[in-house]
């Protein structure tokens, strides 16, 4: 695993169960990997290919495209939720392109 880099829902709950066959998880692993598994909407493949798209996006940071696999917004409100911290003022096509790139994998 790189160093430094954002991981989405799914891509945690792949990394611990794949060590949950190696050996007996912490308890604040085990949290975590439930946590994952309900709240993770794609797999750790499909997670990381949505995020390849949105980092495709010259407006779009690593820290927000992981954000945006994990939360899979479907309407402009969500997104704009997403990017309430961020410094960018999202233009109406910004957000359609973000929600196009959703529900390609929904």
């Amino acid at each position: 695993m790189e160093e430094g880099r954002y991981l989405s829902l799914a891509e945690v709950k792949e990394i611990l169960e794949n060590e949950s066959e190696l050996r007996e998880l912490t308890t604040e692993q085990k949290a975590a990997l439930e946590h994952a598994s309900k709240m993770a909407k794609l797999s750790a493949e499909d997670s990381r290919k949505i995020i390849e798209e949105f980092l495709s996006l010259d407006f779009i940071n690593p820290f927000v495209a992981t954000k945006l696999a994990d939360i899979m917004p479907q309407h402009p409100e969500d997104v704009r939720a997403i990017f309430s911290k961020e410094r960018i003022v999202l233009e109406k096509k910004h957000i359609d392109q973000i929600i196009d790139i959703v529900v390609k994998y929904l």
